[in-house]
C-alpha cells in the first residue's frame, strides 16, 4: 500500500517535471519564431523619420496619458502580451475587415517593433493620423475601397510626406517619378505632387483600384503594390499557379515578403496602441481645422508669413508639395488654419495690390541704382511700429506695406520683413556731389575771365552752390531716402542740420545736404 503510493508521487513528480520541460521548450521555440525586423528595413527607416526629418520637428506637442485610462500602466511600462492575446485581438480586426489579419511570428515581430523598439515614433504618427487619415478615409470611400487601406500609408511612409526611399520613391503613398507621371502627379523644379497629401492619396486610390481589378484579392493588392503587377504574376508562375498571397509568399522579394505582416501589424497597432502604454502626441493641427485658397499669383512663403503672420515652419508643414518655398502660378492650393485662410480671403485684394506695388518699387530702385536688401526684424517688447520704422530709416507705411499688420498691432517675438536700400557697385546715384562741384568749377571760370562782372557771377556762383546744397523735405521722404539721394551718410545729415540723436523731419523742411 505505502510502496504504490510511493510509485504514484514519484510518477506525479515526473510528470510535472516533463510538463514544465516541455513548457519551457514551448515559450522559447515561439521566441524563437518572432521574426526581428532589421534596422534597414523599409518600415524601421520610414518610422526614424519623425526623428530626423527637419521638417516634422514642431509638428506635434509631446504626448499626455489620460487621466481616465483604464490600465492603470506607469508611464514608462511596457506591456507584454501571450500570442493567443494577439491573435483574439487580431480576429476581432479580421471578423470586420476583407484582408485575412492573420496572425503569425513575422507579424509578431512588426508587432514588436511598433509597441516597443519604436515606440516614441508610433506615438507621434498616431498624432499625425489625426490629420491624415479623416481625409484618406473621404478618398477611399469616394472609390469604394477598403478603409483599412489608410494604414498602408503608415508602412510605406509612417505618415511623413516628404519621406523619400533610398529607391526615390516619395511623399505618403511612396510613388516612383514613373509610376506618379503615369498617374497624372505634376513633378517640376518647383513642385512634386507625390508630397501634396490630397493628390497622392487620389492618385494611390486609383492605383489600388486598378491592381485590385487585376488580381481580384486584397492581399495580393498589397503585394503587388509593393514589388509591382510583374513581381507578382513571375511568383505565381514560379508556384505553380498559386493564387493567394501565402502561397506565392516564398517566392517573392525578401521586402515583399515582409510587407503584408507589416501592414497586418500596422492595423493591429493603429487600433490597440493604448492597451501598449503608446499615446498620441498631440499634433499641430486636426484635419478638419485647416482650409485651402486658390493662389492667383505666385507667392512666397516669406510673403505669406509676413502678410499673414504665420511662421514659415507651419507654412512648410501644411504645404509640403512646394520644393522651393515658393508657389507658383497655375491655380495652385495654399493650405492653412482656416483663421488664416478667411484672414487672406478677406484681404486678398489688398494682399494683391500690395505685392504689385513692392514689385514696382523695387524695378524702381533697380532701374535708379539702387539696391534693396531684405533683412528680418524681431520686435522687442518696448519696441512699437514707428520706432522700428525709424530706426531703420523706413516709413511705417512700408513697414504695413511689407508685413500685415493686425487690430492687435505688434507682439514681442514677431518677425518683421523689411527692405532697406543700400547703394549698389558703381551706383549713379553717388555721383550727384560731383556735379555739383562741375556747377560750380563753371561758373567761377566765368567769373575768372570777365573781370569786369567778377562780383556779379561770384554772388552767382554762391547761389547756384547754396541752392544745389539745400533740400525740401517731401512727402514720403526720410533721412536714409535724401541721404542715399545725395551721397551723405545719415549721421552726417543729422550733424549737418542739428537734428539730434532722432533725426525728425517734417514734410517742407529744408536740409543742408552738402
Amino acid at each position: 500500500m505505502h510502496y504504490s503510493r510511493y510509485i504514484n508521487t514519484k510518477l506525479m513528480k515526473r510528470t510535472n517535471y516533463i510538463f514544465l520541460f516541455f513548457a519551457l521548450l514551448t515559450s522559447v521555440c515561439s521566441l524563437k519564431a518572432q521574426t526581428f525586423v532589421a534596422n534597414d528595413d523599409p518600415v524601421v527607416v520610414a518610422l526614424d523619420s519623425f526623428a530626423t526629418e527637419k521638417f516634422l520637428e514642431k509638428a506635434w506637442s509631446k504626448p499626455t496619458s489620460p487621466k481616465s485610462s483604464k490600465y492603470h500602466y506607469a508611464p514608462d511600462s511596457i506591456p507584454t502580451f501571450d500570442d493567443f492575446v494577439y491573435e483574439a485581438r487580431l480576429a476581432k480586426l479580421d471578423a470586420v475587415s476583407p484582408f485575412d489579419l492573420e496572425y503569425n511570428p513575422t507579424v509578431r515581430g512588426y508587432i514588436n517593433l511598433y509597441a516597443d523598439r519604436k515606440r516614441g515614433s508610433v506615438s507621434r504618427m498616431i498624432g499625425v493620423s489625426q490629420m491624415y487619415y479623416p481625409m484618406f478615409e473621404e478618398v477611399l470611400d469616394k472609390y469604394n475601397l477598403p478603409l483599412e487601406l489608410k494604414h498602408l500609408a503608415v508602412i510605406e511612409s509612417a505618415l511623413n510626406p516628404l519621406a523619400k526611399s533610398k529607391a526615390g520613391a516619395t511623399g505618403l503613398w511612396q510613388f516612383m517619378y514613373p509610376t506618379a507621371k503615369m498617374n497624372g502627379l505634376v513633378i517640376n523644379s518647383y513642385i512634386d505632387e507625390r508630397s501634396d497629401p490630397y493628390k497622392e492619396t487620389i492618385a494611390a486610390a486609383e492605383y489600388l483600384q486598378f491592381l485590385y481589378k487585376m488580381f481580384g484579392d486584397w492581399q495580393m493588392v498589397l503585394a503587388a503594390y509593393n514589388g509591382g503587377p510583374g513581381t507578382i504574376n513571375h511568383a505565381i508562375r514560379r508556384s505553380g499557379g498559386k493564387k493567394t498571397y501565402w502561397e506565392i509568399r516564398p517566392f517573392l522579394p525578401k521586402e515583399t515578403q515582409g510587407y503584408v505582416p507589416a501592414f497586418i501589424a500596422a492595423n493591429y497597432v493603429m487600433n490597440y496602441y493604448a492597451e501598449h502604454n503608446i499615446y498620441p502626441a498631440v499634433p499641430k493641427k486636426h484635419y478638419f481645422e485647416l482650409d485651402t485658397v486658390v493662389i492667383k499669383e505666385p507667392l512666397t512663403f516669406e510673403q505669406i508669413s509676413s502678410i499673414l503672420d504665420v511662421p514659415i515652419d507651419d507654412i512648410e508643414y501644411y504645404n509640403p508639395v512646394y520644393k522651393k518655398n515658393v508657389i507658383p502660378s497655375g491655380g495652385y492650393l495654399l493650405t492653412l488654419p482656416k483663421a488664416k485662410i478667411g484672414q487672406f480671403v478677406s484681404n486678398e485684394q489688398e494682399i494683391y495690390a500690395m505685392l504689385h506695388k513692392r514689385n514696382e518699387e523695387q524695378k524702381l530702385a533697380e532701374g535708379a541704382g539702387v539696391k534693396e536688401k531684405q533683412i528680418t526684424h524681431v520686435v522687442k517688447k518696448s519696441e512699437n511700429l514707428a520706432s522700428i520704422a525709424k530706426k531703420y530709416g523706413v516709413s511705417s507705411k512700408d513697414l504695413r506695406n511689407w508685413n500685415y499688420i493686425g487690430k492687435k498691432g505688434l507682439k514681442p517675438g514677431r518677425k518683421l520683413v523689411l527692405y532697406v536700400k543700400e547703394p549698389s557697385v558703381g551706383n549713379p546715384v553717388a555721383k550727384k556731389e560731383p556735379e555739383n562741384l562741375n556747377l560750380q568749377n563753371n561758373n567761377t571760370n566765368i567769373a575768372v575771365n570777365d573781370n569786369t562782372k567778377t562780383k556779379d557771377k561770384t554772388k552767382l556762383a554762391e547761389n547756384v552752390t547754396t541752392t544745389a546744397s539745400i533740400y525740401k523735405v517731401k512727402k514720403g521722404d526720410n533721412l536714409f531716402k535724401i541721404s542715399q539721394k545725395f551721397g551723405i551718410s545719415v549721421e552726417d545729415l543729422k550733424k549737418l542740420n542739428k537734428l539730434g540723436s532722432k533725426g525728425s523731419i517734417s514734410v517742407g523742411q529744408k536740409l543742408k545736404v552738402k
